[in-house]
C-alpha cells in the first residue's frame, strides 16, 4: 500500500500559510507539515510507503498525486470559522467512493477517540457544490482531513501541543483501514 500525504498550504507559508491564529500567529501550514511528516514516519514504520508534498500549487499536488502511484491520498489541514465558538474535527471524501469513505471513517474515529475533539463527521465533497480541488482530481481514494479549529482557543492548543498524536491517529486510521478492506 503506498499513502500519497499532502500537508495543505504553501511550504514556509509563502505565498499562502493557510488559516492563522491571530492571537498566537500558529499557521496552518505549519501544523499540517508537521503532521504530516510524522504520519509519514509512523506509515513507514509499518510498511506502508508514503510519499508527502506541500505546495501553493493544487495542481501540481494532483498531477505528481495521479503519477505517484499512490493507493490512497490523504490531505492535511487546520480548520478556521469567523465564530471562535467552532470547534472539532471532520473528514472529508469524494461522493459515492466506497474506500474512500471507509478512509475518512478510521482516520475522523481515531482522531475523535485519541484528541476528544468534537466530531463532527465524515462529509462528502460534491463538485461544483463544496467540492475541494484535491479530492475531486485525484485518481485515487482521496480524502482531506480537517483536524481542528485553528480559530478556536481550545482546538488551537491541541494544534500546537499535540502534533504527534493527531499523526498517530492518522496512521491508526489508515491501519485499521488495512484491516477491513
Amino acid at each position: 500500500m503506498k499513502v500519497f500525504l499532502n500537508p495543505g498550504h504553501a511550504p514556509n507559508g509563502q505565498p499562502d500559510p493557510g488559516a492563522v491564529n491571530e492571537e498566537t500567529g500558529l499557521r496552518e501550514c505549519d501544523v499540517a507539515l508537521a503532521v504530516g511528516k510524522a504520519v509519514a514516519s509512523y506509515l513507514n514504520a509499518v510498511g506502508v510507503e508514503t510519499e508527502l508534498l506541500q505546495s501553493d500549487s493544487l495542481h501540481e499536488i494532483c498531477e505528481t498525486a495521479n503519477s505517484s502511484g499512490a493507493d490512497y491520498f490523504i490531505s492535511i489541514h487546520c480548520n478556521s470559522a469567523d465564530s471562535p465558538a467552532a470547534l472539532g474535527t471532520e473528514t472529508f471524501c469524494y461522493p459515492g467512493s466506497t474506500n474512500g469513505y471507509k478512509l475518512a471513517g478510521c482516520v475522523q474515529q481515531q482522531i475523535i477517540d485519541a484528541m476528544h475533539t468534537v466530531d463532527r463527521g465524515v462529509k462528502e465533497a460534491v463538485p461544483g457544490k463544496n467540492g475541494l480541488y484535491v479530492i475531486s482530481n485525484t485518481d485515487c481514494p482521496a480524502i482531506l482531513v480537517e483536524l481542528a479549529f485553528i480559530s478556536n482557543d481550545h482546538d488551537e492548543s491541541l494544534l500546537a501541543m499535540k502534533q504527534d498524536e493527531f499523526a498517530a491517529a492518522i496512521a491508526r486510521g489508515v491501519t485499521d483501514f488495512q484491516i477491513i478492506s
